[in-house]
């Protein structure tokens, strides 16, 4: 043999090149080859292909190479055919029947050789091929043991790419009783392909249960000499031991119908945790870790079917001798272990037994997945009686903990304080500490929930304002904690003021100090903590008002600073103080609701949460826009796909809202009271998914769901003032799959681009799976206009790109104002109007029985003043009202005149 040693890759090429000429001259010679010179240079392509270079020869070669009955020559074909040909070769079915000729051979070793060319290539056409060979040839009793073994891999390699392939009926039990075949390569083969049948249809192969246990106790009592060929480090057959475990793991305790079968698996689990407690029979690592996957796997079985007190308790004390171990992943399997005992009635009590060194790891640890650990299972070790030395311990280390698990410590902390809190003053103490330590890592939902605490608790209020005013003295203060102390001071600070020391000017200049150090979002939320300051201290009045009128607020390029800044300074210059008492009087409480601490700590780790509800505290509600706004707070949780993602199904109360062009209202809500359904909308949605979608019913009502679809639902919570409005859309996604590039876009017609102005704040473009985000739209109406925008939605859900085209409920008349009038004067002014420009009257017939209750109700919502007592028929609805624009208010009159007779309104 020469070894030839290429220096460069150019000549690597120009040697590959020579060498494959050589071959194509070689299998295009007239002279035939024998099996020997085939297998070699067949050998020889499949090395240069794995040497990254293209083959585009020689496939033939390596098909005949399978009628070979030399063992070398065909184990090459297979090879080459294993990893070179593609399953929409026109020689597939050259292949298929080969490997059919080999697998009906005598010879064991074509037979798997044969075999395990099915599992490499594992395609459907494989599975579709052989789907009824291999199950016959595994269950048959003329099969050679080493046949069946390979022949239980294959199928459940094709298994796994195409389902329907397993033959149901009588092959069941004829597959579950390989657990009871004397080879343990069969066993422990059959094993791993029964776990996956199982999973499947565990209904079917619940026979299984009492034959893996049968096998687990012959294994389990036995000495490593009775299966010598099948020990390892004097360990009997672990691996077959884990896999029956495992197997068990799919079925529920009463799965296990038979007492004797339940106590004979209680009988192998007590063994395994006796044989743990045993010296090491040697010292290599070999023999302690098979050992300990044998029982950790067991550990796990105990926990799954979590019905034997006696076994948790035990297995939670051989799990505890672990935490000392020096062995690193030792003491990481058993802290995870110890994580699912803590979550049981018969075991949490003596987790807790090990709090102290759970405490050491979680500080002394040098792995920080095994610190990671430590938390997680002092998190849910917790309970009233060790609440606060836990919350203690985790805020003590947190402010040395690793950047990576900040975040979720918080979040536990911020769960704990509060499931536990018997005292809200301590529950305050901690968050603020919280903040004060971590405050990068305090998510938005962490300080709307103490926000949301405190209002809801009259008992705490004071002190959580005599507490974060002192938080805000420090010099160096998180912006987390200036957002707390800004909306707590603008409710609470009047219980404080008493105390020259937190007077209220103290208290505006020290909230004032942190203002030019803000984001333009914590700006905002000061500016209204300082017009209620307005109504709570009048004394310091003059002091706020400089401030709304400093250039930076008035003339800020943040649009919505300016806004809060001049709207402010106008309220405060223009009301009464009757007026601003009630426009700014104290939040109310919110509705009781689960937090969204929980739901955020279970995205992050995914069905490693213990349940830990939170309902002690009120309402996790979001913190919604309110007259006496001092922030926007989304708090909202997917827990159920079907489930109404953004809470907006009850019908809100009516709003008055804000339009000249009276043809136009009439048409509108003529097709609202008739039931029209001709909304004008386009949903192209490209994969399959029932939709709910009408623009109509919103010009009548400001919230609620405006589409849904199996993908996504959409929300809108919207307010109107005059010729301004504010719209939330709400986007929740409703599938287990990442929504990429999504990216939502206005769409305005040419008629009405010039007479709406938007205004629309960009979003993330990645939705994660049953997540929420929020987009605000600002909206001014300049002059009246007829149709509405469109909302384009375009996003790619499971590498499938959607598009959706939906109506904002955008309509002009949500820019009404409604206007109270006297008979006297509403007839005076109807009889004045002339012209078909002044004028408009429609006739339209009613869809559904008239119903005067609910024709008032949507009156209501349409926005206008509904006049009571002025049309000499009771039955008649008068309204007034006037839309506003940028340029001019006009106002309407409208009369409705239903017939009930005729049902013609």
């Amino acid at each position: 043999m020469v070894d030839i040693v290429c220096k460069s890759k150019e000549a690597e090429i120009k040697r590959i090149n020579k060498e494959l000429a050589n071959i194509r001259s070689k299998f295009k010679g007239d002279k035939t080859l024998d099996g020997y010179q085939k297998k070699k240079y067949v050998c020889k392509l499949l090395f240069i292909f794995l040497l990254g270079h293209d083959i585009d020869f020689g496939h033939m070669e390596a098909v005949n190479l399978l009628s070979s009955n030399k063992y070398s020559e065909k184990q090459i074909g297979y090879l080459f055919i294993s990893v070179l040909v593609n399953t929409n070769s026109d020689l597939i079915k050259l292949i298929i029947q080969s490997i059919k000729n080999d697998l009906t051979s005598r010879n064991p070793v074509h037979v798997s050789l044969a075999l395990q060319c099915i599992a490499n290539i594992g395609s459907k056409e494989m599975a579709e091929a052989f789907g009824y060979e291999i199950p016959k040839l595994l269950v048959s009793g003329d099969t050679m043991d080493v046949v069946k073994q390979s022949a239980a891999l294959c199928l459940l390699r094709l298994f796994r790419t195409s389902q329907e392939i397993i033959p149901s009926g009588e092959w069941t039990s004829r597959i579950i009783h390989l657990l009871n075949d004397q080879h343990m390569g069969v066993v422990t083969a059959a094993t791993s392909l029964i776990d996956a049948l199982v999973k499947k249809n565990p209904d079917e192969y619940k026979g299984c249960i009492s034959l893996a246990v049968s096998r687990l106790s012959r294994i389990v009592t036995a000495s490593y000499t009775d299966l010598q060929d099948y020990t390892y480090y004097f360990v009997p057959a672990p691996w077959l031991s884990v896999k029956l475990l495992r197997l068990l793991q799919n079925y529920t305790p009463p799965g296990i119908t038979d007492p004797g079968v339940r106590g004979r698996l209680n009988e192998c689990l007590e063994t395994i945790l006796n044989k743990a407690q045993e010296p090491p029979k040697s010292k290599k690592v070999q023999h302690s870790n098979a050992k300990n996957a044998v029982l950790f796997e067991a550990i796990s079985l105990i926990i799954h079917n979590d019905t034997e007190p006696n076994l948790l308790v035990r297995a939670c004390n051989q799990l505890g001798q672990f935490l000392s171990n020096r062995e690193t992943n030792l003491r990481y399997l058993a802290l995870e272990s110890m994580c699912l005992l803590a979550t049981s009635e018969f075991s949490h009590e003596a987790v807790k037994k090990h709090q102290e060194v759970v405490i050491l790891s979680m500080k002394m640890e040098k792995d920080v997945s095994v610190r990671q650990q430590a938390v997680d299972l002092l998190y849910a070790m917790c309970d009233k009686s060790n609440a606060e030395e836990i919350v203690q311990e985790m805020l003590n280390y947190l402010e040395t903990a690793d950047y990576s698990i900040r975040e979720e410590m918080v979040l536990k902390v911020a769960i704990l304080a509060e499931k536990y809190a018997t005292d809200y003053t301590w529950y305050v103490d901690v968050i603020l500490n919280l903040i004060r330590i971590a405050g990068d890592y305090v998510s938005e939902e962490v300080w709307y929930r103490v926000i949301q605490i405190v209002i809801n608790r009259d008992d705490v209020q004071g002190y959580a304002a005599k507490t974060v005013f002192e938080a805000l003295q420090a010099p160096a203060c998180h912006e987390n904690m200036v957002k707390v102390g800004g909306y707590i001071l603008g409710e609470f600070g009047n219980l404080i003021a008493g105390d020259q020391r937190s007077s209220p000017l103290v208290q505006f200049q020290l909230l004032h100090s942190k203002y030019h150090l803000c984001s333009p979002m914590t700006r905002a939320l000061l500016l209204s903590t300082y017009i209620k300051f307005v109504n709570l201290f009048p004394e310091i009045k003059p002091q706020i008002q400089e401030v709304f009128k400093q250039h930076s607020n008035l003339r800020s390029a943040d649009a919505e600073l300016q806004q809060r800044a001049s709207e402010y300074l106008q309220l405060s210059i223009v009301a009464s103080t009757d007026v601003l008492a009630t426009v700014l009087e104290e939040m109310p409480a919110f509705p009781e609701r689960e937090s969204s601490i929980l739901a955020v700590l279970k995205k992050k780790k995914p069905g490693r949460v213990p349940e830990n509800e939170i309902r002690e505290g009120k309402s996790p509600a979001p913190i919604t826009n309110h007259q006496n706004d001092q922030s926007t707070v989304q708090a909202a949780t997917v827990n159920n796909a079907s489930a109404d993602l953004l809470g907006l199904s009850t019908p809100p109360a009516s709003q008055p809202a804000a339009p000249s062009n009276t043809g136009v209202l009439l048409d509108m809500f003529g097709d609202i009271y008739s039931g029209s359904q001709n909304t004008a909308n386009n949903i192209n949605n490209l994969a399959p998914a029932q939709s709910t979608y009408n623009a109509k019913k919103f010009v009548c009502k400001n919230n609620g769901v405006l589409f849904e679809n199996d993908l996504i639902q959409i929300g809108v919570k919207s307010e109107f003032r005059q010729n301004l409005g504010r719209l939330g859309l709400f986007y929740g996604n409703k599938t287990s799959f990442v929504l990429q590039n999504f990216v939502p876009s206005i769409s305005c017609p040419d008629d009405i681009s010039s007479k709406l102005n938007l205004q629309v704040k960009p979003v993330e473009p990645v939705l994660d799976a049953g997540a929420q985000i929020q987009q605000m739209v600002n909206a001014e109406c300049i002059e009246d206009f007829v149709d509405a925008p469109s909302m384009i939605i375009t996003f790619i859900y499971n590498n499938v790109p959607q598009k959706l085209t939906i109506k904002l409920p955008l309509t002009i008349n949500k820019f009404f104002e409604p206007t109270e009038m006297n008979g006297e004067s509403f007839f005076a002014r109807w009889k004045n109007l002339g012209g078909n420009q002044q004028r408009s009257q429609k006739i339209f017939k009613a869809s559904q029985p008239m119903d005067l209750n609910a024709v008032r109700t949507k009156l209501l919502g349409f926005g206008m003043q509904l006049l009571d007592g002025i049309d000499p028929n009771p039955d008649n609805f008068v309204c007034a009202g006037i839309i506003h624009t940028r340029n001019q208010a006009v106002g309407c009159l409208l009369r409705l005149e239903p017939n009930k007779q005729a049902q013609v309104v």
